[in-house]
């Protein structure tokens, strides 16, 4: 299969991953995506309520990044699930609906950012009987449900996560067409690095139903992005002001990698995002060691204070810190962090 990208004049992805039928490496497009009959198919290697999120996540085969960092490399950097159209992705969505007691939230909630305002997914409505200290209290115990991850309730929104091929996007065109047919009171998420949202394809998925984008920038050094991912982020960079303007919910991710992307990118890439919209929220992930970057340690608690700090200064409204329990390990720790970010950003 061609290279979508590079008719477009931009730079193919670092998008060569393992395929076990081939026993080789191959493109992802060709390995983990394919048109049967005019219908797309992806690999899918699960589907799931999914937390912290709190949303029906589908978990997706293959990539057109091969980010060293990789969290999810298992399946997005090898060509392993089922192939599924978009029709079978409606039918998921539709049990999901039927399966669970749904919390129903709106569009401008469509988004991982807003899970924490209405649960911490600790379980105690339902186990002890009473809420723990840090529950929103938004809830009744009965929207808590019990899925794979954990305890929380089940929003109305369905994200494609994991590997990412925003470069094909006759999947997701044609899959938010089909969720959309099906009910209207779905929103359609994509989690993604960004790499292929070309002005037409933006326009596609505007166009097909799509509401809201959790883009997750890894750097703003060109550099040191190219040196994590195998691509530039010239275009990556421009994509929040292009979300914004055609109209999508927007919240975006970046982690803090010890010696590669410190508080000084971080505030770069907000300072990015606060020129578009102050109050575009920005979530600031702890690295854990992972794939090719087994030995790059986890940030500590200075660190991801003065990451969160960077990005305020830049004049970010809404800010929370992620994967705390990797950098706070004692009371002592967590007292340090929430008189510096506040427990909103925790």
């Amino acid at each position: 299969m061609d290279c979508t990208l590079t008719k477009h004049g931009l730079e193919q992805g670092s998008c060569q991953i393992f395929d076990f039928t081939a026993g080789k490496m191959r493109k992802a497009c060709d390995a983990s995506y394919k048109v049967k009959d005019g219908v797309p198919y992806r690999l899918i290697n699960a589907i799931f309520l999914s937390r912290p999120e709190h949303y029906l996540s589908i978990y997706q085969s293959g990539c057109n990044l091969a980010c060293k960092k990789c969290h999810s490399w298992q399946f997005s950097q090898n060509a392993v699930g089922e192939w599924m159209s978009p029709y079978d992705i409606s039918k998921e969505v539709e049990k999901y609906l039927n399966d669970y007691e749904i919390t129903f939230v709106s569009r401008e909630q469509a988004t991982s950012w807003h899970a924490h305002e209405l649960c911490k997914s600790c379980g105690s409505c339902v186990l002890h009987g009473t809420r723990s200290k840090r529950c929103p209290g938004v809830l009744g115990v009965d929207k808590i449900e019990l899925s794979e991850q954990g305890w929380g309730p089940a929003r109305n929104i369905v994200a494609f996560t994991g590997g990412d091929l925003a470069c094909q996007p006759d999947f997701y065109v044609k899959s938010a067409e089909s969720i959309k047919e099906l009910t209207e009171r779905v929103w359609v998420l994509l989690e993604t690095n960004g790499y292929g949202l070309i002005p037409d394809t933006l326009e596609r998925l505007q166009q097909a139903g799509i509401d809201s984008f959790w883009l997750d920038i890894k750097a703003f050094d060109d550099t040191i992005h190219r040196k994590l991912t195998g691509v530039s982020n010239t275009r990556i960079l421009k994509l929040p002001a292009e979300l914004k303007e055609s109209g999508f919910v927007l919240e975006l991710l970046s982690l803090v990698i010890p010696g590669w992307v410190e508080a000084d990118q971080i505030g770069k890439i907000a300072t990015v995002l606060a020129s578009v919209d102050a109050e575009i929220p920005f979530t600031i992930l702890a690295f854990f060691p992972a794939y090719k970057m087994i030995d790059v340690p986890t940030p500590n608690l200075r660190q991801m204070i003065d990451a969160y700090n960077a990005a305020k200064d830049a004049g970010l409204r809404k800010i929370k810190l992620g994967n705390v329990h990797l950098f706070v390990k004692t009371q002592e720790d967590y007292d340090v962090l929430e008189e510096h970010v506040g427990s909103e950003s925790v």
